[in-house]
């Protein structure tokens, strides 16, 4: 029997406080470098990018092999990383624990998974969906290990502005499944992740820096430091907020739902970002704004669906006839 130490306490006390969105919960190995707390937002980004297209309700097998091949080429990325990372992540506090630099893995078997990931999220996409939506898949997955993990990640501290482009590609692989091309829905929930992804990733790196530090990552709170990084924040929140604003034309129909709704999402974002301006060497604020960023995306893409519905396509009738009523009855000058 291994007694705990005053050191392993404090270590253990250390990471839980290191880790803001989640409990420690024991993954079996396989299964936690595949990084499966990540593949739901990617896939309800895919679902939005089908909301937004022509193509939307799509039939269900379709729908399956999109969503089923996403998770796969996820998988396959999350594992990637980990293999790339596995020195890093040895020396880093938070994830010295994880599969590989503890040696619960081994590096051939994650690469053997990965590889085995990717072919079946390609054979599945390439049947059950189309070309395009394979393609886009594949390269969401080279972005993140490639573009993001392997050149930008230890080289600047803007990674996460031009590597967020891996975490943008799911709406177009979406609206490629739904449509067979990349319409202009597409593109603005791509465009809608990009600019959201920094403010969201930067809240986390406020709780990180120290971790970074050690290791000599160039994360922006590292860099600059918090008060800089919360500005920043700042400026991609209302860009995020500005961008989000703009799905009211980029749906094909139910876009006034979806504005009406989208407000208080809208509001509580810049709050939270306000008081992290106003406060940004508070933990709990960087906490706070990272958990809200996550719940943030999934709730545009959850209204993006939701005003497909029939209801929310009546509510836009319904409203155009009311604006033309108003503009009639308006004298005239």
């Amino acid at each position: 029997m291994v007694s705990s130490t005053p050191e392993t306490i404090t270590t253990e006390l250390s990471r839980d406080h290191l880790v803001p969105s989640r409990r420690r919960i024991k993954l079996p190995p396989w299964l936690e470098v595949a990084k499966p707390r990540l593949i739901p937002l990617l896939l309800a980004t895919t679902l939005g990018g089908m909301a937004l297209s022509e193509g939307w309700p799509l039939p269900s097998p379709r729908l399956a092999c999109t969503l089923g091949g996403g998770a796969l080429a996820a998988a396959a990325a999350g594992a990637l990383n980990c293999l790339w990372e596995q020195d890093l992540d040895g020396r880093m506090q938070r994830t010295s624990g994880r599969a590989l630099p503890s040696g619960r893995l081994s590096p051939m078997g994650v690469f053997t998974g990965a590889i085995s990931c990717t072919l079946a999220a390609s054979a599945l996409l390439v049947g059950g969906v189309n070309c395009l939506a394979a393609g886009l898949s594949l390269l969401g997955l080279c972005s993140y290990v490639l573009l993001y993990t392997a050149f930008l990640k230890p080289r600047t501290s803007q990674n996460i502005v031009f590597g967020g482009v891996a975490g943008a590609i799911p709406p177009l692989v979406g609206a490629a499944a739904a449509t067979g091309h990349v319409g202009l829905g597409g593109w603005w929930l791509f465009a809608l992740v990009m600019v959201w992804t920094p403010a969201h990733f930067w809240a986390l790196a406020i709780l990180l820096k120290d971790d970074y530090k050690s290791v000599g990552i160039p994360m922006l709170p590292v860099v600059k430091g918090p008060a800089f990084t919360a500005k920043a924040i700042s400026r991609y929140g209302w860009a995020t907020v500005f961008v989000s604003g703009l799905g009211f034309w980029a749906l094909p129909e139910g876009g006034l739902l979806y504005g009406i709704l989208l407000l208080p999402f809208n509001a509580r974002l810049l709050q939270m970002i306000k008081r992290l301006d106003s406060a940004p060497e508070d933990l709990s604020l960087a906490k706070g704004l990272f958990r809200w960023s996550i719940l943030y995306m999934f709730g545009v893409c959850l209204l993006l669906v939701i005003s497909r519905q029939s209801m929310a396509v009546q509510l836009d009738i319904q409203g155009i006839a009311l604006l033309k009523q108003m503009m009639m009855a308006l004298p005239v000058v």
